[in-house]
C-alpha cells in the first residue's frame, strides 16, 4: 500500500466559475447555489485565509470515468444532446434533462472532486473542498436524482487506485446516498454511512437499515432512514449514535463526506426540519473525526439542496470556514456587498420570492440529548436501534451500549 502523505496545515478549494456550467435549466438544481456560497465565502474572507489554496478543476478523462460508470452510459451523455427524441440510460428525463455541453460539465464536476482527494493523498493539502460535488444518485449505467457522473464515487475510486485500503464516505443528504453506495456495495475497502429521510417518504426509496453491504462485505453499507420532520436534536442523536463508533471501528485514512443542505426545513423537495445551525455543527463533527481518526484528511463535497438563497450558501459557507480553520460565529452578519449580489441573482434568475439571510444562523441551539437504549424510544431512536442492530454486531460493536 502506498501510505497518503503528511499534509500541510492547509485546505484546497476546487473552484473556478467553470463549475457553474453544470446546468440543468429551469430544474430545482440551479448552479446560482454554488455561485453565491463561493461569492459568500470571499466577501467573509474564507478563500483569502492563510494556507487556502484556490485549484481549478480539469475535466476527468473516460478511464477516470470508467472506474464507476460504464463506456456505453459515457457515449450516451456525450451524444445525447444531438438527438431531441433521445430516451433511455435516465438522460432527457423531467430530474435529468440534457443540456449543451453536458459531458464536460459533469466531467468537470468529477474532475474537481478527483483534484480535491489527489491533493489530499500526495499531502498538498489536508482537507479539500468542492462545493459543486456530491453527485451521489448517478448509477454506473444511468442518471438519476439530478446526477449525471457521481464524482464522490470516482474520487474514491481513485483514492483506492492511489493506494488507499480503508475510505470511510459519510452522507448528509436529505436523499439516501444511493449511487456512491451502490458503487462499492461488495468493497470492505470503502465504508458507506448514509443519514436520510426514510425511504418510504422519499426519492430514491431506498437505504433500509438492512441494505447492509454484498457477502464478503456486511456492514459496509450503513443507512440510517429518519423519520419526517426530524429537528436538529435528533438527527445529531441518531448521527453521534451511530457514526462516531463506526468510523473508530473502521479507522479510515481518509474521511470523504456529502454534505447536501436539503435537510433543512426550508428545503422544498424533503421534508426534515433542521437549521443551518446545526448543519454547521455537523460539519464541525466532521473536522473532529478526521482530525481524530484520519490525520486530518477530509474531502467534502456539497449535494443538494434546493432553498437557493436562503439555505445553501449559509451552509456552505460554515464548511468552507470549518475546512479552511476556525469556524464562523454564527452570529456574524452576511455582508452587505453580498446581499446586492444575491438581489441582483434573484432579479435575473427568476428565483421568484426568496429572502436574503442578514445573519449566519438561524438562531437554533443544535444541542442534544445522547441516545440511550432506556427508555421509551421515539421514533428517532427506534430508527438508531434499526441501524446499530442491522450493522454493530458486524464490526465488534455492542447496539445496546451507548459508549460504542
Amino acid at each position: 500500500m502506498e501510505s497518503p502523505t503528511s499534509g500541510s496545515a492547509g485546505t484546497a478549494v476546487v473552484w473556478d466559475e467553470s463549475l457553474l456550467q453544470y446546468d440543468l435549466g429551469d430544474h430545482p438544481l440551479n448552479p446560482v447555489r454554488v455561485e453565491l456560497t463561493m461569492a459568500l465565502a470571499r466577501e467573509l474572507g474564507i478563500l483569502r485565509r492563510p494556507g487556502v489554496r484556490i485549484i481549478a478543476p480539469g475535466i476527468a478523462d473516460d478511464a477516470l470515468i470508467e472506474r464507476v460508470h460504464t463506456k456505453d452510459y459515457i457515449e450516451a451523455v456525450r451524444t445525447a444532446i444531438h438527438d431531441p427524441f433521445f430516451s433511455g440510460y435516465g438522460l432527457n428525463s423531467p430530474d435529468n434533462p440534457v443540456f449543451e455541453n453536458m459531458h464536460e460539465a459533469s466531467a468537470r464536476i468529477a474532475g474537481a472532486t478527483v483534484a480535491a482527494a489527489e491533493a489530499i493523498w500526495k499531502g498538498e493539502a489536508t482537507r479539500a473542498v468542492n462545493v459543486a460535488g456530491g453527485l451521489h444518485h448517478a448509477m454506473p449505467g444511468r442518471a438519476a436524482g439530478f446526477c449525471v457522473y457521481n464524482d464522490p464515487a470516482i474520487a474514491i475510486a481513485r483514492l483506492l487506485d492511489l493506494g488507499a485500503e480503508r475510505i470511510a464516505y459519510v452522507d448528509a443528504d436529505v436523499h439516501h446516498g444511493d449511487g456512491v453506495q451502490a458503487a462499492f456495495y461488495d468493497d470492505p475497502r470503502v465504508l458507506t454511512i448514509s443519514l436520510h429521510e426514510t425511504p418510504l417518504a422519499l426519492f430514491p426509496n431506498t437505504g433500509f437499515p438492512d441494505e447492509t453491504g454484498a457477502p464478503g462485505a456486511e456492514g459496509y453499507a450503513v443507512n440510517v432512514a429518519l423519520p419526517p420532520g426530524t429537528t436538529d436534536p435528533g438527527w445529531q442523536r441518531a448521527f453521534h449514535a451511530v457514526v462516531p463508533g463506526l468510523l473508530r471501528a473502521f479507522r479510515p485514512q481518509i474521511l470523504v463526506t456529502q454534505c447536501g443542505a436539503d435537510a433543512h426545513r426550508l428545503d422544498p423537495l424533503a421534508d426534515l426540519r433542521l437549521s443551518v445551525d446545526g448543519q454547521r455543527a455537523t460539519y464541525q463533527s466532521f473536522r473532529r473525526l478526521a482530525d481524530e481518526l484520519c490525520g486530518g484528511r477530509w474531502l467534502a463535497t456539497g449535494g443538494g439542496g434546493y432553498a437557493l438563497v436562503e439555505v445553501v450558501p449559509r451552509a456552505w459557507t460554515h464548511l468552507l470556514a470549518i475546512a479552511t480553520g476556525a469556524p464562523l460565529d454564527p452570529s456574524s452578519p452576511t455582508p452587505p456587498e453580498w446581499r446586492a449580489f444575491a438581489r441582483q441573482r434573484i432579479a435575473q434568475g427568476h428565483l421568484g420570492d426568496a429572502e436574503i439571510p442578514e445573519t449566519m444562523t438561524d438562531d437554533i441551539d443544535p444541542g442534544y440529548v445522547p441516545w440511550e437504549p432506556e427508555g421509551e424510544p421515539d421514533a428517532v431512536d427506534r430508527a438508531v436501534m434499526a441501524t446499530r442492530r442491522a450493522v454493530f454486531p458486524l464490526h465488534g460493536l455492542d447496539p445496546h451500549d451507548p459508549r460504542d
